[in-house]
């Protein structure tokens, strides 16, 4: 390739393997890429569990408190609120959750335990007399390197562990509560072994259409392209025992940048069920973003089964609870994501705002660069547009236009963007509707 100049890199690349060399990727004849997503899977938010545990300052009860309301209002319906073998924080909220009735009849909510007697115990005593609807959620690392390196189990050993969990779990928990189970770093597990547990815990918990067990497959750390984990959400949707009586749930992080990329695809390939932090918390770089994901679903004329109207609210109660600011190019939610800087963005913008005051409100959204109209999350249409030295006459007289009702003709126009231009570029910085508007005035706006 003559026209590739890129040289090698002294990066180390060679001490690395591919996933292929790592864990058998089963051939399957794949139905996952021709299918579309036309409903929302079950959202499951973990922020106040994994997003937690991955906060220098972990959440205090009062945050904790106020971020399972922001869940309630959005409308989860099936909440993950802790790991009551943890810390006695956790515990305690926990039993907050249980005896103050906090909880509406509706939503279910989850606990999350290590496959461990001791925990498993400790997770059950925190839900002890709850009236509503509980998962227990249980977990156990089955990929070869945490087997060998962390647990020191072999596949067996590691198995009968799971299997005497489930036992503990089933025959102590009550007729309301529901069963989950995590491989933890199922992408890098041998397919054979997860099927193998999967038959193990299923029989064990009695899967049934009625009563499901929920399988949760996690990328715990992302190790492929996100078709690779598609393939093997897809492998484990048409194998696993009892499918009629799992629900398929998925877990991905975002180590290579790809999570939501992951999840949507896990979805064709046969998730219904998806676990993530509202705006991608967690350890790392964090957990899907399940925010995104809903409001991917919305662009796309799906109904996310998710009120994020209020984006701002939302955004300022996640800060609030985590210490953590919210990136300004975030997805959907940054406070850059709808303002267009660009002389040839905002003369677009403003073409497609012209054309939709014609066609009226309910004609569909058919705005350049704008892929959801801000409104539909809360945002005005006011710094939708912002101009700086990257700016261009359409952007200038817009601003004009939208903040103070100021229209100008077409010389007008391209005279007073000169004006404009030459005033950012002195200045090096944005100038605000107020310094547009004093600039017009100097320019002679006054007499026009």
């Amino acid at each position: 390739m003559h026209w590739n100049r890129q040289q090698h890199s002294p990066m180390p690349s060679h001490r690395y393997r591919d996933i292929f060399a790592k864990v058998p990727i089963p051939p399957i004849d794949r139905d996952w890429p021709d299918r579309r997503i036309s409903a929302a899977p079950l959202w499951v938010p973990v922020d106040l569990r994994d997003g937690n545990q991955a906060l220098a300052d972990p959440m205090d009860p009062d945050r904790k408190r106020r971020f399972f309301e922001l869940m309630i209002a959005i409308g989860y319906k099936e909440i993950e609120v802790g790991y009551p073998s943890a810390s006695q924080t956790d515990f305690d909220f926990v039993r907050l959750l249980v005896t103050s009735g906090l909880v509406p009849p509706d939503v279910t909510i989850v606990v999350f335990t290590p496959a461990r007697p001791e925990l498993i115990e400790r997770t059950l005593e925190s839900i002890a007399g709850f009236r509503g609807q509980v998962v227990v959620h249980m977990y156990a690392a089955t990929a070869p390197v945490w087997r060998d390196v962390v647990l020191r189990r072999t596949r067996d050993e590691l198995a009968a562990l799971i299997s005497a969990g489930a036992e503990q779990i089933h025959r102590l928990a009550g007729d309301t509560v529901r069963f989950q189970f995590s491989p933890e770093v199922f992408n890098l597990t041998e397919p054979d072994y997860i099927l193998e547990l999967a038959d193990q815990v299923t029989k064990i918990w009695d899967a049934t259409a009625e009563r499901p067990v929920i399988l949760n497959l996690p990328a715990t750390i992302e190790a492929a392209t996100p078709n690779v984990y598609a393939d093997q959400i897809e492998y484990m949707d048409k194998n696993i025992p009892r499918r009629d009586g799992v629900i398929l749930s998925v877990h991905p992080h975002n180590d290579r940048g790809t999570g939501i990329a992951c999840a949507e695809l896990a979805v064709l390939a046969g998730a219904q069920r998806v676990e993530g932090c509202i705006f991608g918390n967690g350890e790392r770089t964090g957990n899907v973003d399940i925010a995104t994901l809903a409001l991917n679903l919305h662009a796309q004329g799906v109904d996310p089964m998710m009120d994020f109207s209020d984006i701002d609210r939302i955004r300022e109660t996640v800060e609030y609870c985590t210490r953590m600011p919210i990136h300004p190019r975030h997805p959907y939610v940054g406070e850059l994501v709808y303002t267009a800087f660009s002389g040839t963005h905002q003369d677009a913008i403003r073409k497609g705002f012209a054309v939709r005051r014609e066609a009226g409100p309910d004609a569909a959204w058919e705005v350049p660069y704008l892929p959801i109209d801000p409104a539909d999350v809360g945002r005005g249409y006011e710094a939708v547009v912002r101009v700086n030295s990257q700016s261009g006459k359409g952007g200038i007289a817009h601003v004009l236009d939208t903040a103070y009702g100021v229209r100008l003709s077409a010389d007008e126009e391209a005279e007073f963007a000169r004006h404009v231009q030459q005033h950012t570029d002195t200045t090096g910085r944005e100038a605000t509707p107020d310094e547009l508007k004093n600039l017009y005035e100097e320019f002679g706006g006054a007499a026009n």
